[in-house]
């Protein structure tokens, strides 16, 4: 059984989940999740591994800040840089789907020291995603209305986080349709009543809309081994976004496709991500 724990990171409390022992694995989570988006991946690799999973800053039991400026993307990947700190250890494996995919790549990036592997679901990487917008890729600008949508004010933050909006979330985005139960959805729902947690996980797109338009610090190579890991049937992410990852790394990376996934893979075939996660970890 995985422990809740709080922590002290980069200013903020974070809360995380942590189960196993051994090296250590950071889970992050994305949008509209929270540290339960891992439940099918912790128990798995928390046989082996030391398995941290954190609620990011601004979800559940985690700190919220209020400005939109405190989830600029290097912010967000200090939390979980000193996170790795924090938990006593020099470096980890991390793994992150969706906005705790984005972030992983900045951790990676801006402190390769802190991470030994990256795991990415279903994200491309930051510099990709931004050259699609420059680019005016009416494909890919289709799919990410919701990005657009967020930059609206007040809105959206009486859309997210209600049952409604869970249900239909997890109905279009999975292939699975019986991958969460009401029981998962009433999870969602109650991690989202904390108060702030609607403007918090908006401002996560605000600012990286914002940051997307401005002149920004290079985003250095990564140096860690990567697994890419795609379930196909992404309506909002498309496979041609993971076709340029290489330029982005240093070393080999490898990209894995599952026909029998969406967006939310770890959901749809967590048998497949949890088989692809152990073998690439247990690689020298």
């Amino acid at each position: 059984m995985a422990d809740s724990k709080y922590i002290t990171c980069n200013g903020i409390q974070m809360h995380y989940m942590e189960e196993g022992s051994g090296e250590l694995v950071v889970l992050l989570h994305g949008f509209p999740e929270f540290w339960y988006g891992w439940k099918n991946q912790m128990p798995v690799l928390a046989e082996k591994y030391r398995v941290v999973a954190p609620d990011m800053r601004g979800y559940n039991l985690s700190d919220k800040p209020k400005a939109v400026a405190d989830y600029h993307m290097e912010t967000l990947a200090k939390d979980i840089a000193d996170l790795i700190a924090a938990l006593g250890a020099q470096h980890a494996i991390v793994v992150g789907h969706d906005w705790g995919a984005a972030v992983a790549w900045a951790v990676a990036a801006f402190h390769p020291e802190k991470v030994s592997k990256l795991a990415i679901l279903n994200v491309p990487h930051p510099k990709e995603m931004s050259r699609t917008f420059l680019e005016l890729n009416f494909s890919q600008c289709l799919k990410s209305w919701y990005i657009f949508f967020f930059q609206l004010p007040l809105v959206p933050e009486k859309v997210v986080g209600t049952e409604h909006f869970f249900r239909n979330t997890f109905h279009k985005m999975l292939m699975n349709k019986t991958a969460i139960s009401e029981e998962d959805i009433q999870k969602y729902v109650e991690a989202y009543k904390h108060r702030g947690t609607a403007e918090a996980v908006v401002a996560y797109y605000r600012s990286a809309f914002r940051s997307m338009f401005s002149k920004q610090n290079p985003f250095p190579k990564i140096q860690a081994p990567v697994l890419m890991l795609w379930g196909e049937h992404d309506l909002a992410l498309g496979k041609e976004l993971t076709y340029r990852t290489q330029d982005y790394c240093e070393k080999t990376i490898e990209i894995c496709y599952d026909s029998t996934s969406g967006h939310f893979v770890q959901h749809d075939n967590p048998a497949w991500v949890n088989a692809k996660l152990l073998a690439f970890f247990a690689q020298a």
